[in-house]
C-alpha cells in the first residue's frame, strides 16, 4: 500500500468543486477496482471533485491500462478481493468514509470458462467486503455497482425495473444477482444499525447498462474488439449482430453513482436500495448499428459474422431508469450518438497521435449536464449571465 504525492490534475478541481453540492471535496473515498475501465474513470473523477482517492484491486492485467495512461498518483491496494484478512487491513488503513464496490469478473465469456472463480469473486468477494466495511468505523456509505444483467431476462422489449426478477442464465449474470441479494441481506441484518453495534451503513446497489468510453481493453467486448479491428487491420469477429443492448457512455453511470453517494450522505435512508442507470430508448441498439456508427467515426474497422455454435448470451435485454429520474433527478447526458462518438474520437486519438482524451471528455461531459440543467451539475455565475 503505496501514499504518493497529490494528482497534478487537480487542477481541475476549480470547474468541478460545485458538483454533487461538494459532498467529496476533503472526503476520503475507496474504489474497489479501480484499476479497470469503470473504475479508472471513477478514480479521475473523484479526484477532480477534490476526494481523497485511494483503491483496491487486483494488478491490472497485461496491456494497455487507463489507469496507468491517467498516471493518478493515489494509494492503492493491489491484493485480492478473496483475501479476507488483506481486504481488512486496507480499509483499516484507509478509513474511507465512502466505498465505490467495482471489482469483479466483469466477463461474460470468461464466466463460462471459469465459473467458480467468477462467483467467488463477484460474491464472496463482495461478502468479504462488506464484513472489512462493518469492522471499519469510518464508513458510512457503500456504493456496489452490480449490472442489468441480474435480472431474469425473459427476451421482452419492456425495460427491467428495480423490483423485477432476479435471475441470470450464464454465471456472470447469476453472479450478479447473488450479488444483489447479498447486498440486500447485510443491508437489512447489519449494515443499517440492526446488529446492535451503532455502526450504520448506507447501501445501495447500482444497475447500469452496456457502457462504453475510452480506455477499455478488455476481451470479448464490442468497442475494444472493434479498436483492435482498426488497429491491426484484422477483421473482428461478430457473434450477435441482431442482439440488442442499452448503450451509454461510462460517465452516465459514474454520476448516478456519485449522486447516490451524494443522497446516502446527506440522508441514508433516502436511497439505501437498487437503482438502474441506463439509457433513453435511443440507446437501446443491437450489435449491428453500433459497428456501423463506429465505423463512421473509425473507417478502418472491418468485421465478419461468426456463424460457429457460441455460449449462449442474451439477445434483447433493457433497462427502465424511471426510478431514478423521479428520485434522484438523474438521467443521460449524451444519447448513443454522441456517446459512440466521443468513444472513437479517444481512441483514435490515443492510437494515432498518443494523445489521451480522458480529462477532455470528463469536462466536455460536465459543461453539457451544467447546460442540460442537471441538478449535480448546477450552471456557473459566468454561465447563467
Amino acid at each position: 500500500m503505496k501514499r504518493d504525492a497529490p494528482f497534478a490534475a487537480l487542477s481541475l478541481q476549480g470547474p468541478f468543486d460545485d458538483l454533487f453540492s461538494g459532498a467529496y471535496l476533503g472526503r476520503r473515498v475507496l474504489v474497489t477496482g479501480h484499476t479497470g475501465f469503470k473504475g479508472s474513470w471513477l478514480a479521475l473523477w473523484l479526484q477532480a471533485l477534490g476526494a481523497d482517492v485511494c483503491g483496491l484491486a487486483l494488478p491490472p492485467e497485461e496491456g494497455p491500462n487507463h489507469l496507468r495512461l491517467l498516471g493518478l498518483a493515489m494509494d492503492e491496494a493491489l491484493i485480492d478481493l478473496r483475501n479476507a484478512a488483506a481486504v481488512r487491513a486496507a480499509l483499516a488503513c484507509y478509513q474511507p468514509e465512502i466505498v465505490f464496490h467495482l471489482a469483479a469478473q466483469p466477463l461474460v465469456r470468461r464466466s463460462y470458462r471459469e465459473p467458480a472463480a467468477t462467483f467467488d469473486v463477484n460474491v464472496m468477494g463482495l461478502v468479504r467486503l462488506l464484513e472489512a466495511v462493518r469492522q471499519t468505523p469510518s464508513v458510512k456509505v457503500v456504493v456496489n455497482a452490480t449490472s442489468d444483467k441480474c435480472y431474469l431476462n425473459r427476451e421482452t422489449r419492456a425495460g427491467y425495473r428495480e423490483d423485477d426478477a432476479l435471475g441470470g442464465h450464464d454465471p456472470y449474470s447469476a453472479s450478479k444477482a447473488c450479488a444483489e441479494i447479498v447486498s440486500a441481506s447485510y443491508r437489512s441484518s447489519f449494515l443499517a444499525g440492526g446488529d446492535g453495534d451503532g455502526h450504520a451503513v448506507a447501501l445501495a446497489t447500482a444497475r447500469a447498462g452496456n457502457v462504453i468510453g475510452g480506455g477499455d481493453w478488455s476481451e470479448d467486448r464490442l468497442v475494444p474488439d472493434l479498436v483492435r479491428s482498426a488497429t491491426t487491420g484484422k477483421a473482428v469477429s461478430i457473434r450477435n449482430p441482431l442482439s440488442t443492448r442499452p448503450w451509454q457512455h461510462v460517465l452516465e453511470p459514474l454520476a448516478g453513482y456519485l449522486m447516490l453517494g451524494e443522497f446516502l450522505l446527506a440522508d441514508p435512508r433516502a436511497a439505501a436500495e437498487a437503482w438502474n442507470f441506463g439509457p433513453d430508448a435511443s440507446g437501446q441498439l443491437s450489435v449491428a448499428q453500433v459497428i456501423v456508427a463506429f465505423a463512421r467515426r473509425w473507417p478502418a474497422v472491418r468485421g465478419e459474422v461468426d456463424r460457429t455454435p457460441q455460449p449462449h448470451e442474451a439477445g434483447l435485454l433493457h433497462l427502465d431508469a424511471g426510478k431514478a429520474k423521479e428520485r434522484l433527478g438523474w438521467r443521460p447526458v449524451w444519447d448513443a450518438e454522441q456517446a459512440i462518438e466521443r468513444t472513437a474520437f479517444w481512441y483514435r486519438r490515443q492510437h494515432e497521435e498518443g494523445v489521451l482524451k480522458s480529462h477532455d471528455d470528463l469536462t466536455r461531459y460536465v459543461a453539457d449536464a451544467r447546460q442540460a440543467g442537471l441538478g449535480w451539475a448546477p450552471a456557473r455565475m459566468a454561465e447563467a449571465a
